[in-house]
């Protein structure tokens, strides 16, 4: 899109919201794993008293989000459903006739507010945080009177894209909540929200899935990958199906194969292989961005698994044949003090190079540089 153009086309404008090739939280009926969560929340809205706000808490793409609409769907156009024997729901399944949900389904319900990082319409991108003016529309939103049933229910995905001004907004409304008024914050990194927000929440912590889930929704969502793929991308994704599918559509399996072929090298680095590698983030546009994010994730999660193994003693399985053993390997040539302070100088200097646009491939040739001078 044309820089300062605004979509005027809605299924534009969720593209932009939701570059993604699997249905948005919104619209997605389904949630597997986390069946505890959704009989904390049927039961707390089955006895009467409701908490006003409820935090989400858990990895990110695991679905709380799409916890967060499965429960708005059933407090506004759901929960009058009969359940076994009718003696009430049993869950927080709703109808797609039930009234209003095509509407909550569409986000155009009267009594659903969705805050979430809105478009700049000066660049015709989604904004890089949550504005405080935003957060105004939904302090009016949750004091007005609920216009096709018994509650008013916002939804803030997420949390952790609010500035220090939205977030004080957000804190106001949950010190003086409205009646017959909800609101569900989803939250990847709740230990950064303020402390005042989390205590005037009740925490819903969701877990990351099973490998065995994460492997079956991947046969659902991305039909096109073969049965060892899925097993790997389960691996690396570490119970979030979001960061699996995210994986599988920007190719990540074969980046992260060619960054153990490189790790596989230390102590001595096989400079050429090095460089070659370092040489496909020199590169600019969406896909080079993608890889990027890839290995920001990958790296940060190799190293990490380095450090984990050492405090386990546990080999962690292999996603390619080249990894096993090597972690051991280096574990054995440096202390684990060595390696964390190594595995802390690579975040920074990803960390530096996202802040002031540094160079891609000096960054990638330097993180190796710092764990070759870790390893001898």
């Amino acid at each position: 899109m044309a820089r300062g153009k605004t979509p005027s086309d809605p299924a534009e404008l969720e593209k932009l919201e939701w570059p993604y090739g699997w249905p948005p939280p919104w619209r997605n009926d389904r949630l597997v794993g986390h069946d505890q969560a959704e009989k904390t929340l049927l039961a707390a809205q089955q006895s009467g008293r409701l908490h006003h706000a409820w935090l989400m808490t858990g990895p990110r793409g695991i679905g709380k989000a799409t916890l967060a609409w499965r429960f708005a769907r059933f407090l506004l156009a759901g929960q009058d459903q009969g359940g076994l024997f009718d003696g009430g729901p049993e869950n927080l399944d709703v109808s797609s006739d039930a009234p209003g949900r095509h509407l909550i389904d569409a986000r155009s319900h009267p009594d659903l507010f969705h805050l979430r990082r809105s478009l700049n319409h000066d660049t015709g991108r989604i904004r890089a945080e949550i504005a405080v003016d935003d957060v105004r529309g939904l302090g009016e939103f949750m004091h007005m009177t609920p216009a096709m049933g018994k509650w008013r229910v916002a939804i803030v995905d997420s949390a952790d894209e609010m500035n220090r001004n939205s977030a004080n907004a957000v804190l106001k409304i949950l010190e003086e909540p409205p009646p017959n008024a909800v609101l569900l914050i989803v939250s990847h990194a709740p230990g950064r929200l303020l402390p005042t927000i989390r205590s005037r929440c009740r925490r819903l912590a969701l877990q990351p899935l099973k490998d065995d889930t994460v492997v079956k929704l991947l046969g659902d969502y991305a039909p096109e990958t073969k049965d060892e793929e899925r097993r790997a991308l389960a691996l690396l994704a570490e119970g979030s199906i979001g960061r699996a599918l995210e994986l599988a559509g920007a190719g990540s399996l074969d980046l992260y194969r060619e960054m153990v072929e490189v790790l596989a090298t230390l102590p001595d680095l096989d400079m050429p292989r090095l460089h070659a590698f370092a040489e496909r983030f020199a590169k600019r546009g969406e896909e080079a961005n993608a890889d990027w994010r890839a290995l920001n994730y990958l790296f940060d999660g190799w190293l990490k698994g380095l450090v984990r193994q050492a405090a386990l003693t546990t080999e962690a399985a292999a996603v390619v044949p080249m990894e096993a053993g090597l972690r051991a390997r280096l574990l054995d040539a440096a202390s684990v003090d060595r390696w964390m302070d190594a595995s802390d100088e690579v975040g920074r200097l990803f960390s530096r190079a996202d802040a002031v646009n540094l160079d891609r491939k000096q960054t990638v040739m330097g993180s190796f540089l710092k764990l070759q001078g870790a390893a001898r």
